[in-house]
């Protein structure tokens, strides 16, 4: 059932097998709580025009009602067997070089990237239009960004302007454009060398979806492909807040978020076979290259535990062992809002390639803020000890977040200070749009999710027609156009940084070794694979340091060493290790400026 594809014979059997739907599938009854950021399903201005209508379904939906029906019958029989998972994880094809540990992603959210028609909203043919700015092509050019993957906030048809509430889980959101637009889009991304991954919302499905508004009616075919309850639990979530909802027809159901996303009942089989169906059909018939997984901790629920859970943890080792065999080189990477300790879970054994590290993003934040560069390091073995293959992906803020330049106010020498850091860090960096020019953006969430700012117009070279949402008041002097014109701009800051580490990769994958200074603000790091060398060092903060020095125990280097300079300006001509891989008080300069950076190449 890797792709389902749809026929006259299939629409007539949606709707001869609905009618004829009358199967009970039994799941245990439940009463779960759970979290995420909490989105707000508020319409944006202007109105979407072309809300998709579950009462006309699409081709997608038609054909995932139809293959729902279709299996009704052997779910049934499964359910009364099964003990709500599916089964045991079966070893997954593995490869031996991952593409995404060297990889640098790009987080768009389409709706504000670029407006290709003047309607206001950002679309595909406006990505792909831009496709330049983010990666021409070259390995030898730096007007680029030079990332080489794209995670896409949610493409799927919703109600909603953010689309965390999907519709429609095959086919794409008509106000972006049409699937036709979305494959040339990734075939355009695909010949830069640009990987593509899309957000998947498995935990929820809208309240507007047929398979909910089914079991609503209902129709015991799709009852309990939710969480329902006769009488409203003395349970809340797992914030405190009320996660019970009344349906029209007197029932309550679970949704942990809001009352718009209905939480999926994964404890009856047919609905991981429908995310399998789903999962098969993106990978397969569209061609992209991943997921990102949204509110991964929350698919089950036990008694009182109601995230992280060991029947969540299974499912993503299972889904894991279906997803591999179609494309071993999809990446999964996701949202696991939790503590780094909780994450390991999800690790050993494997289930998703990747998790974010949201400790280590607050804490490469406050390090700068307040300058600390203990605090870094400590956090980066944290993530390396509960992921040991350096698969955590790192990144500064995202959609859910307030913008890392607003928290340092505009700053952009803090800015690009933390920038340095994790990009010149293991892991795999995930860039937010308009960071890289330091957009600014503060709760609510529409506005850390504003139109991209290119050039200086009004409209901020977005759209040539009336923006979703008001572009930020900075745009004269806070933009692509110019900051593309000055070599000392937060974006030519970006641009370099991601060029090096592209050419490279030893600062991603290979072991993290940090120094002690004297200088308590200097941040100090060796990183070496056995064939190359890479020292960088970091003055945090705004104070100038003299004299500064570092100091390592152990390190795998020895001798003497030639150090150039591949990034910042430098004196130092060698660097001595001793026969422990030692060194002992090497002054790295007698003065650093506030914020200076290096990258020092040794070679023996």
């Amino acid at each position: 059932m890797h792709s389902f594809k749809l026929t006259i014979l299939g629409i007539s059997a949606v709707f001869l097998l609905a009618a004829c739907q009358a199967a009970s599938i039994t799941a245990p009854a439940q009463s779960n709580t759970i979290v995420k950021s909490t989105e707000s399903v508020e319409p944006i201005s202007p109105t979407p025009s072309e809300t998709p209508d579950p009462a006309k379904p699409t081709p997608g939906l038609l054909a995932s009602i139809a293959t729902n029906a279709a299996v009704t019958a052997q779910a049934v029989k499964q359910t009364e067997q099964a003990s709500g998972i599916v089964a045991t994880p079966q070893a997954a094809v593995e490869v031996g070089n991952n593409w995404w540990n060297t990889s640098t992603f790009y987080e768009i959210f389409v709706r504000s990237f670029k407006d290709s028609d003047g309607d206001g909203i950002g679309d595909f043919k406006g990505i792909t239009s831009q496709l330049d700015y983010l990666n021409d092509g070259d390995p030898n050019s730096h007007s680029d960004l030079g990332i080489s993957g794209i995670w896409l906030m949610p493409i799927m048809p919703s109600p909603s302007y953010h689309g965390y509430d999907v519709i429609d889980y095959m086919n794409v959101n008509p106000q972006y454009g049409s699937m036709a637009d979305f494959k040339e889009l990734v075939q355009e991304c695909h010949k830069r060398g640009i990987r593509v991954i899309i957000d998947l919302v498995v935990n929820h499905s809208s309240s507007e979806n047929p398979w909910f508004q089914q079991a609503v009616a209902g129709n015991k075919g799709f009852e309990n492909w939710y969480i329902w309850s006769d009488k409203h639990p003395n349970d809340n979530g797992p914030w405190g807040q009320n996660a019970w909802h009344k349906a029209s027809n007197g029932r309550y159901y679970y949704g942990v978020f809001t009352a718009d996303m209905p939480d999926l009942n994964y404890r009856n089989p047919m609905v991981t076979q429908m995310m399998e169906i789903v999962t098969a059909y993106w990978l397969e018939d569209v061609g992209v290259d991943g997921f990102r997984v949204d509110a991964a901790r929350y698919l089950f629920e036990d008694g009182v535990s109601k995230q992280d859970t060991k029947d969540t943890v299974l499912w993503f080792q299972n889904w894991r062992s279906f997803l591999k065999p179609i494309n071993p080189e999809a990446f999964t990477v996701g949202e696991v809002w939790a503590e780094t300790f909780v994450q390991k879970k999800y690790i050993d054994p494997k289930g998703l390639d990747s998790l974010f590290a949201f400790d280590l993003a607050e804490d490469i934040k406050g390090a700068i803020y307040s300058p600390d560069p203990s605090r870094i390091i400590k956090s980066y073995q944290e993530a390396i000890n509960a992921m040991p293959d350096y698969g955590f992906s790192t990144f500064l803020s995202n959609h859910d977040q307030e913008r890392v330049s607003d928290l340092y106010g505009g700053d952009d020498g803090k800015s690009k200070q933390a920038a340095f850091v994790y990009l010149t860090g293991p892991g795999i960096p995930f860039v937010y749009y308009g960071e890289e020019i330091g957009m600014l953006g503060s709760k609510p969430d529409p506005d850390i999710r504003k139109p991209m700012q290119w050039t200086g117009d009004k409209t901020a070279g977005f759209t040539t027609g009336l923006p979703w949402r008001e572009v930020n008041k900075d745009v004269p002097v806070r933009n692509v156009a110019v900051q593309s014109a000055n070599a000392d701009s937060l974006l030519s800051w970006y641009r370099e940084l991601i060029a090096i580490r592209n050419a490279h990769p030893v600062l991603a994958t290979s072991p993290y070794l940090s120094f002690t200074s004297n200088c308590k603000t200097l941040y100090a790091t060796l990183r070496t694979d056995g064939e190359e060398a890479l020292l960088t060092l970091l003055n945090i903060g705004g104070q100038v340091q003299e004299y500064c020095t570092i100091s390592i125990e152990k390190s795998p280097l020895t001798g003497d060493y030639s150090a150039s300079a591949i990034w910042g300006t430098s004196s130092i001509q060698t660097i001595n290790f001793g026969a422990d891989g030692s060194v002992k008080g090497f002054m790295v300069a007698p003065k650093l400026a506030g914020g200076e950076s290096l990258i020092l190449k040794l070679e023996h």
